[in-house]
C-alpha cells in the first residue's frame, strides 16, 4: 500500500480519501440511483477510483461532495451547473485556505523582525 492509502485496517477507517464504498452502497446511503452517481462522474466532479474488477469505489469524501450536489439538484439546479458550483465552491476554500496561511505567516515575519 502506499502513503496515500494506509495499509492497517484500521487506519483506513479515518482516512476520508480511501475508497471504500460501491457504487450500489454509496447510491444508497445518499438516496440516489447509481445512475445519478454516473452523471456526476461525467460531469467530472468526482472520479471514483476502479477495483481491480472495474467497478466503482467511493471515499467519504466524495460521497460528501455527491451528497452536496444532490442537495442543488433536489432545489432545482441542472446536475452540470451544481457540479459546478461545488467546484468554484471547493476552489474558493482552497483560495481563502491558502491567503489565510500567507496572511498569517507574513505576520509571523514582521513580529520576527520588530515591525
Amino acid at each position: 500500500m502506499t502513503a496515500d492509502h494506509p495499509s492497517t485496517p484500521s487506519s483506513r477507517l479515518d482516512d476520508d480519501d480511501y475508497p471504500a464504498y460501491t457504487m450500489g452502497r454509496a447510491a444508497d446511503m445518499l438516496g440516489t440511483t447509481p445512475a445519478f452517481l454516473r452523471a456526476i462522474g461525467e460531469a467530472r466532479l468526482i472520479v471514483p477510483l476502479r477495483s481491480e474488477g472495474g467497478h466503482r469505489r467511493y471515499s467519504r469524501y466524495q460521497l460528501r461532495l455527491a451528497a452536496r450536489a444532490r442537495e442543488l439538484v433536489d432545489q432545482g439546479t441542472p446536475i452540470e451547473a451544481a457540479c459546478r458550483i461545488i467546484i468554484l465552491e471547493d476552489q474558493l476554500e482552497e483560495a481563502r485556505r491558502i491567503n489565510d496561511e500567507l496572511r498569517l505567516g507574513r505576520a509571523a515575519g514582521q513580529e520576527r523582525d520588530g515591525a
